[in-house]
């Protein structure tokens, strides 16, 4: 990423009016989407008992042939959806399409998935069991999931993933407070309650969608790139909606708080980043940037304005989550949770990786406990993370975009460095950086991450990290997808010599 332009950097000359619609590259990403919710029935994160497929005519496409069928067909879909997307991606760097379009090719690719079976995770059965609990008079808190089975709701238990079924909830209590709502009006209809989350959490789009012309504005990229981004990406589309994830959530009310504080409504702008951080934590490492960003609005000594904007800035934080707990009629007893996800042992996580080679490397020579090797190497992961964080912040200092664009980078250092990651996590800095200018390399480069990101999980939501031929698959498709962003059919499959939608 880059925040200066160089010749080949995106320049939009042509009105919105007089471009041409990309419509071939609508329908052949809509194709995909369809594609994968047919395929989604079969391959999918599908119900353990589903009382729609679980024992009907199509029930075949479960298991053995009718399974591999549908899991070809899934991948196929998502090809189509990633071909559309470098597609389209090319037409925008081109000045050929502009916003108007590219929000209307990611509301297609995203309706088909709107009412899919969960893809390539089953989180979401753990926010409906997490939603569930306090009906039954449970703390998500303190019990995790596999507590239902006392409140005979086991169709609700069993679809949770076993890796998370003991597991006390780790989200704020906003997001409790949402899935509490949602699972008030399903009962515990598990289909209707995937989709019902799934719009629910799709406010944050909105919010994201709304945000998006701003943040633009003060970090001087361009619109149609960053909305290209950020809302036809496949990151949003197949993880944050397909998934669904609660990230959508969280990312929206941060981008929306981020823009009201460079807007100078600043307390409104705290507001919406606490409820952020009332859905996932993480978004509570905005607000010291933010502060800056504030303070550089006063028009004091420099010093008094930093101690009058964190008194106004801890002062909103305090009494939003406050209110927010005792509306969620819960505790912090989730904060004890928030070190759930270091269960997670894969190398997307950078220190985890590097702890992983490490013990293979001793292992030649000596037999050693590996979780300590990875522990230890995931210590000096989070010093390092910290010493990043801390000099950021310090260098936002001078407030602006600037701060807000150092907030992405260390969101994004986060995701890496933590001692757990998981694809979606890249969204929680990606969605302020998305809007700053970009140089077609870079983006070459984010096309490949976003689609290998995807593809390190099965349709299912099993790990497939640790998997060699299929991740060598996976590295190539991912490198020739950013490589076609940048040169149209590079393996020179075709004669036609343009990239047009007529």
């Amino acid at each position: 990423m880059a925040t200066t332009t160089e010749p080949s950097a995106i320049m939009i000359v042509t009105t919105e009016r007089t471009r041409p619609f990309p419509l071939r590259t609508i329908v052949l990403g809509s194709a995909g989407s369809f594609l994968m919710l047919v395929a989604a029935l079969g391959t999918g994160a599908v119900l353990v008992h589903d009382p729609l497929l679980g024992r009907g005519p199509m029930s075949w496409v479960r298991y053995g042939h009718g399974l591999m069928l549908a899991t070809t067909m899934l991948y196929v879909g998502f090809g189509l959806v990633v071909w559309a997307w470098v597609k389209l991606g090319r037409h925008v760097l081109a000045g050929r399409v502009g916003t108007r379009a590219v929000l209307i090719a990611g509301a297609a690719w995203m309706a088909p998935l709107v009412i899919s079976p969960p893809l390539f995770t089953r989180d979401v059965y753990s926010y409906i069991a997490q939603g569930t609990m306090p009906l039954y008079g449970l703390d998500p808190y303190v019990f995790g999931p596999i507590s239902l089975n006392v409140a005979n709701v086991e169709n609700v238990v069993q679809n949770v993933h076993d890796f998370w079924v003991t597991t006390p909830a780790p989200y704020g209590p906003l997001f409790i407070l949402v899935a509490k709502g949602v699972m008030w009006v399903t009962g515990t209809n598990m289909i209707v309650s995937v989709v019902l989350m799934r719009l629910v959490l799709m406010i944050g789009l909105g919010l994201l969608l709304w945000s998006l012309p701003g943040l633009v504005r003060h970090l001087g990229g361009s619109l149609p790139v960053s909305a290209w981004l950020m809302v036809a990406g496949p990151m949003t589309v197949v993880h944050l909606v397909g998934g669904p994830h609660n990230d959508l959530l969280m990312i929206g009310f941060m981008a929306a708080g981020t823009l009201c504080v460079l807007d100078r409504r600043h307390v409104l702008g705290v507001v919406l980043v606490t409820m952020a951080a009332a859905i996932k934590a993480t978004a509570a490492i905005a607000l010291p940037f933010l502060v800056w960003v504030w303070a550089g609005h006063l028009s004091s000594k420099p010093w008094r304005n930093f101690v009058r904007a964190v008194a106004g800035a801890l002062a909103v934080f305090v009494l939003t989550f406050a209110v927010l707990t005792f509306a969620a009629g819960v505790d912090l007893g989730w904060l004890l949770s928030l070190g759930a996800s270091s269960k997670i042992v894969n190398w997307l996580s950078l220190p985890t990786g590097v702890g992983e080679l490490i013990h293979a490397g001793i292992g030649i020579f000596v037999d050693v406990n590996k979780s300590w090797v990875v522990n230890i190497v995931r210590a000096v992961g989070g010093l390092i993370l910290l010493v990043f964080m801390v000099r950021q912040w310090w260098q936002a200092r001078h407030g602006g975009p600037d701060a807000v664009r150092r907030a992405g980078i260390v969101l994004v250092a986060v995701a890496v460095l933590s001692p757990a990651t998981l694809p979606w996590y890249l969204t929680w800095g990606f969605v302020l950086v998305a809007a700053i200018a970009w140089q077609r390399r870079h983006l070459a480069v984010v096309v490949g991450v976003a689609v290998f990101l995807v593809l390190t999980y099965s349709p299912a939501g099993e790990d497939q990290l640790y998997k060699p031929l299929y991740l060598l698959g996976a590295v190539a498709i991912s490198v020739l997808a950013g490589i076609s962003l940048l040169r149209p059919d590079p393996l020179r499959l075709s004669t036609a010599g343009h990239d047009g939608d007529t």
